[in-house]
């Protein structure tokens, strides 16, 4: 039996939306482990006492839809759990399957000449923060000589549609291609969850990482604002974020291509797995790595 538990604080406005990327990021976990269908999933919920009661009664009503819609679209469906009552709103839910052994991916068996793939683009903390200063004219002209509101709409959409996006494809073609190990990428950041994962590996090995792509124009506004941020760095928190996977590289390119074609987005080979001595096993970003500016691109599902 494979279980997970997440719930958070909501980093979106609309509760519709949020209640899908709360569902999402609740799967990425069984998903991390090349687990596609989820058994059974039960909903965390706090309902906000600092608002009015019309104001509750539809963003709770919101994020409960949202939430249930997208277990549906990942093939499972909300048969309990637990609601309170909280000064801020929280969603989120704990997730369970039940699996043979040898159908799952243990993020352990990484080897020297594997290859570090990443399914989604990085910078949707930024991108958060980058859309809430539209409303607060004290921090947006911080940034109003670089920036525009129709930018921070545009980034802010796409970001809102990749974290709702189900990692479920990843986890599919995962097991297709033979996977090594995986990890999702949420609130450590790429350098932290790739530090975690390298150092739960069997064998002694370094995950080395030479480039970064982040959704464009938010590797301008963190360095403008003196990498406050530390995006390029790696430490920028994500919220439901791609899988880092190690695997082979020729198996690599190949679930790239296919993500590609079932869930038209990209994904890209960001590092390679190096050996080391014994007891040494750790994660590095290279000095000034490779930085791709993902285009938002609206046209895709979730």
């Amino acid at each position: 039996m494979v279980t997970t538990t997440d719930f958070f604080f909501p980093n979106v406005d609309d509760p519709y939306l949020m209640g899908k990327i709360a569902c999402a990021n609740v799967l990425s976990d069984l998903y991390s482990f090349g687990i596609d269908e989820c058994d059974n999933m039960l909903m965390l919920l706090a309902a906000s006492t600092d608002m009015s009661v019309e104001d509750r009664a539809w963003s709770t009503r919101g994020l409960i839809e949202g939430f249930n819609d997208h277990c549906k679209l990942a093939g499972t469906k909300v048969r309990g759990g637990q609601t309170v009552k909280n000064p801020w709103p929280i969603i989120g839910g704990v997730a369970t399957s039940v699996v043979k052994n040898e159908d799952m991916i243990m993020p352990v068996n990484a080897v020297p000449g594997d290859v570090l793939v990443l399914t989604k683009p990085l910078g949707t903390q930024v991108c958060a923060n980058f859309h809430q200063w539209i409303r607060q004219p004290e921090k947006w002209q911080k940034i109003e000589t670089i920036a525009t509101h129709e930018e921070a709409r545009t980034a802010f959409a796409y970001a809102t549609k990749s974290m709702a996006r189900l990692n479920r494809t990843g986890a599919r073609l995962m097991r297709k291609y033979h996977a090594h190990a995986c990890t999702d990428v949420t609130g450590f950041g790429i350098a932290g969850h790739s530090d975690n994962l390298a150092k739960n590996q069997l064998q002694p090995v370094i995950f080395e990482i030479h480039t970064l792509p982040i959704i464009e124009g938010m590797r301008k506004i963190d360095e403008h604002l003196g990498n406050n941020w530390k995006l390029t760095s790696g430490l920028s928190a994500e919220t439901s974020g791609g899988l880092l996977i190690a695997m082979p590289e020729a198996a690599a390119k190949e679930l790239i291509s296919e993500i590609e074609e079932v869930d038209k987005q990209p994904a890209w080979i960001i590092g390679r797995v190096l050996a080391c001595e014994p007891g040494e096993n750790k994660s590095v970003i290279l000095p000034n790595p490779t930085i791709i500016e993902v285009k938002p691109n609206q046209n895709f599902d979730f």
